[in-house]
């Protein structure tokens, strides 16, 4: 399960937030997953990859709803500036809403 404040529900249901930076001790979804966000419904998980925070670039920042990167990196830090401290690895979660046609 993905979960996410309730600001960024509206952009997803959109397609316009299609990704999420995670940070995590390890990867904990892989790609062909299907999972689940509340509010929204089951995704499809389409890729997990590690990134570096200092490399993300404005159009990095897009899909993850934000204009840019430095505001992407302003929001990580307020979320997870403990789990940053403790050098947690960030993954980017590329996913999209799964429809009908998926789950047969």
């Amino acid at each position: 399960m993905l979960l996410f404040k309730k600001k960024f529900l509206l952009a997803i249901r959109r397609g316009d937030k299609t990704q999420t930076i995670r940070l995590w001790r390890w990867r904990r979804m892989r790609a062909g997953q299907r999972s689940y966000i509340p509010g929204i419904g089951a995704i499809h998980i389409d890729r997990v990859e590690p990134v570096c925070l200092e490399d993300l670039t404005d159009a990095d920042a897009l899909p993850d709803g934000f204009e840019t990167a430095d505001a992407l990196r302003e929001e990580l830090t307020s979320i997870y500036a403990e789990k940053l401290a403790e050098g947690y690895q960030a993954f980017r979660v590329v996913f999209r809403i799964q429809s009908e046609s998926d789950s047969e």
